[in-house]
């Protein structure tokens, strides 16, 4: 799919989901994080190791944010990739990635990637590098605005 150039006005219709995870000895452990079109960002994440449970955050973001969330996947041109040739979810587990953005839908979904050998190794390596970067960029990007909004406030003494 071709995208068109640009992120794009506050006009277009824009949403992310991205979730990663899998179902093991400790259950169904994943990470899972969407932004909305009216910009609520929401966030999920549940490991059971060592018992931990379910953290889960919702926050709205300003326009500003959702700009550069767009910013930051027209510039990865995820929009122009195919997942024909990704490896498929396995044992390991799964990742999905949907974007609607510039009046287009894409909805991704392969394996989970452990490095960049796991690229180097696949089908579309080229496809798979876009996806495994823009990943690392969204994840970054969403760690950052939750800890930045849910930072714990010291006890002022």
């Amino acid at each position: 799919m071709a995208a068109s150039g640009g992120s794009g006005s506050d006009q277009d219709e824009f949403y992310l989901r991205y979730y990663v995870g899998h179902k093991g000895k400790f259950g169904h452990e994943f990470l899972e994080f969407e932004f909305r079109p009216d910009g609520k960002l929401r966030y999920a994440n549940n490991s059971n190791y060592k018992n931990d449970t379910m953290i889960r955050k919702e926050v709205f973001v300003s326009p500003a944010v959702l700009r550069e969330c767009r910013r930051i996947i027209a510039d990865s041109e995820i929009m122009k990739e195919d997942d024909n040739n990704w490896p498929p979810p396995d044992r390991v587990g799964r990742q999905e990635l949907e974007i609607v953005m510039n009046n287009e839908h894409i909805s991704f979904t392969t394996s989970k990637i452990g490095s960049l050998v796991d690229v180097q190794g696949s089908q579309d390596p080229e496809g798979l590098r876009v996806f495994y970067y823009l990943v690392q960029d969204l994840k970054c990007f969403v760690f950052s605005l939750i800890s930045l909004h849910f930072k714990i406030k010291p006890i002022q003494s």
